[in-house]
């Protein structure tokens, strides 16, 4: 039997217009993800949610109404998000789906909370950004060039993956760590929510080693991983190791909003023993095997 964890994107699942365009896109998703799966294969699905905590946000912001917690929010996309996507993969597979709403625990002490960089939400004016409650940033260009801007620590700890492990022992698939999980510092009655933003790589990864997962594979918009990319000189990575990945990263090779990410968790989870793939989510099948994208294998 073969564990795998797979990441997919907020975008993949996010959809323009109503609800019913959403249900439509992830069952297509799950649709694909069930078809590229074996029947012995033990599946943990991770996904993102941007695109739902901004539509949160701006709802928020139209109607006017109190401010909800940023991890609240989290908290609330990945119910949803994970309800939607544990019927569409249940009506799918010989198996049954379980999803988690998943914590992930960071560092109070972390660099992020000294620079926060994430922006999140609406588009505001200099002035609209002056009056509000948290913190803002000039990201844009323009007269709305104002967002709020939060931190994104790294976690150090995902407390659920231990009922992950056992869904998995009981024959479940899981669907688990959405969104990169709702962000709590360990604190005196057990655990404090924090405004922060969690990368679903890295969470993606924690999980992967936690469940002693064989393949993770994070499922995006492009076929591979590229060195120059968008240039002249764009080269094909296919395989690597981990310290070929750093390498790369510490040359600032890719995008911090987007690659970067990725392939240090994959450099992170290969180094444990595994095989992390980046491949396109248009061919799951392949990605789930290996046999497509840029893969990550450990040391021999």
């Amino acid at each position: 039997m073969t564990r795998l964890v797979v990441a997919v994107g907020g975008n993949a699942l996010a959809a323009d217009g109503t609800f019913e365009a959403q249900r439509r896109r992830v069952a297509a998703t799950a649709e694909s993800l069930a078809g590229a799966a074996d029947e012995d294969d033990a599946l943990v699905l991770t996904h993102g949610n941007g695109p739902q905590v901004g539509n949160k946000l701006l709802e928020v912001e139209a109607a006017d109404t109190p401010d909800r917690p940023l991890d609240v929010l989290v908290a609330e996309t990945q119910a949803s998000l994970g309800s939607l996507l544990g019927r569409a993969l249940d009506a799918r597979l010989d198996r049954p789906v379980s999803t988690l709403v998943t914590r992930a625990v960071v560092d109070p002490e972390d660099a992020a909370f000294e620079n926060p960089t994430k922006p999140i939400g609406p588009w505001y004016t200099e002035k609209e950004a002056a009056n509000k409650p948290f913190g803002t940033k000039d990201v844009g260009e323009g007269d709305r060039s104002y967002r709020r801007v939060v931190p994104s620590p790294e976690p150090i700890d995902v407390p659920e993956t231990g009922a992950v492990d056992a869904l998995l022992e009981a024959g479940e698939a899981v669907i688990c760590g959405g969104g990169g999980g709702i962000p709590v510092a360990p604190d005196d009655d057990g655990s404090e929510s924090i405004a922060a933003v969690i990368d679903k790589d890295y969470t993606a990864s924690l999980i992967a080693d936690s469940v002693d997962a064989d393949r993770l594979v994070f499922l995006t918009d492009v076929p591979c991983v590229y060195l120059n990319y968008g240039t002249d000189d764009q080269q094909t990575l296919e395989s690597l190791t981990p310290a070929e990945a750093r390498e790369h990263l510490d040359a600032g090779e890719f995008g911090e909003g987007s690659m970067a990410p990725k392939m240090a968790a994959c450099a992170r989870f290969a180094e444990s023993g595994g095989e992390a793939i980046i491949a396109s989510i248009d061919d799951p099948g392949a990605a789930l095997h290996g046999r497509t994208g840029t893969t990550v294998r450990p040391d021999r």
